[in-house]
């Protein structure tokens, strides 16, 4: 990652069925593996999964593309995003 990469969070709520399918460990994962992001993916009390991801600006495109396109399982009928500055607090990506 660069020294001078632009630092965001991004928060994204996934509809669709996303719960008990391990939708949250997947996302952990692919989080991982793209690397330099902290954050988390927890279930709402609607059905939806929040996944809150702070890193630099392609790195969080990255997930937020993996959210809407990838190998996820279950299924994404869609997801909503915002984005904001860093708050920080996390220590890596963790399912809640």
């Amino acid at each position: 990652m660069s020294e001078n990469e632009d630092q965001v969070r991004m928060t994204a709520w996934v509809r669709g069925q996303v719960q008990g399918v391990g939708f949250r460990w997947f996302t952990r994962a692919a989080a991982l593996r793209i690397g330099g992001l902290a954050g988390f993916a927890a279930n709402l009390g609607d059905g939806r999964v929040q996944v809150v991801a702070e890193g630099g600006q392609d790195r969080c495109d990255a997930l937020l593309e993996w959210l809407r396109t990838g190998d996820t399982p279950g299924r994404v009928d869609g997801v909503t995003e915002i984005w904001d500055t860093p708050r920080g607090g996390y220590d890596g990506f963790e399912t809640r």
